[in-house]
């Protein structure tokens, strides 16, 4: 009998706590970015968060990455609450959890395709098994890159944003997290890369969080948050 997944690798209701985030302006004053209504996005949601730059959508994303933590509120898992574990907790979680489909991409511009999409493999072991390499090669194709040996370096902007998504997909995560991942193109690679993303994740029945300017995508999530900044106020 297979064995059963563990909590963080089976599907989960994501919940934020009445959140907020502060942060400093230029000159060190603090000012609260956004304030959140309690929010609860059940499985495989498709969840566009919408809002003016500086109004916290990056963050947002971040904070339930566990790449910040919250100045309010929690963050839950299920029943977990995320943003209170430890640094070395939440990296696990993220890991095991997460795919993050990054706004500038970071990919290894000296590594090719594969290498690149394989990447999150290399945080639990240095050599990749056939099958992970196999796993790389296809998902490459999927996103209309027929050569995974070709070198980052060389790929246009589009490309770079299709292995981006490849990468996020990777370790087959329950929720994957993609910041305004059609910003860098046009509009016809834009709804391309568009349909690849949600077509992709449905398939997999990840939840999907994707912060975006582009109208077009936006109209294609069941559920929607547009962030408004919070006046740009002292901190408590």
């Amino acid at each position: 009998m297979p064995a059963s997944p563990s909590p963080d690798r089976a599907a989960g209701r994501l919940t934020l706590e009445n959140l907020a985030l502060d942060h400093r302006d230029a000159n060190g004053k603090p000012f609260r970015l956004f304030d959140m209504p309690p929010l609860t996005v059940e499985p495989g949601s498709r969840f566009g968060i919408s809002g003016p730059s500086g109004c916290g959508k990056s963050s947002l994303l971040h904070l339930i990455a566990g790449l910040l933590r919250p100045s309010q509120g929690r963050i839950l898992w299920n029943d977990r609450a995320v943003s209170e574990l430890s640094e070395s907790g939440r990296d696990r979680w993220r890991r095991e959890t997460i795919g993050f489909v990054f706004q500038d991409f970071h990919l290894i511009p000296e590594l090719d395709i594969a290498a690149n999409v394989a990447l999150p493999a290399r945080f639990s072991g240095w050599r990749l098994s056939a099958v992970e390499k196999e796993r790389a090669a296809a998902l490459a194709r999927r996103m209309g890159l027929p050569d995974p040996r070709r070198r980052a370096a060389l790929l246009s902007r589009g490309e770079q944003q299709r292995v981006a998504i490849a990468r996020a997909l990777f370790t087959r995560p329950r929720l994957i997290l993609a910041d305004e991942p059609t910003a860098s193109l046009d509009t016809g690679h834009a709804a391309e890369v568009a349909d690849l993303l949600l077509e992709t994740v449905t398939e997999s029945g990840a939840t999907l969080i994707c912060a975006t300017h582009d109208p077009a995508l936006l109209a294609r999530f069941g559920q929607r948050l547009d962030l408004t900044p919070t006046a740009q106020r002292r901190a408590a």
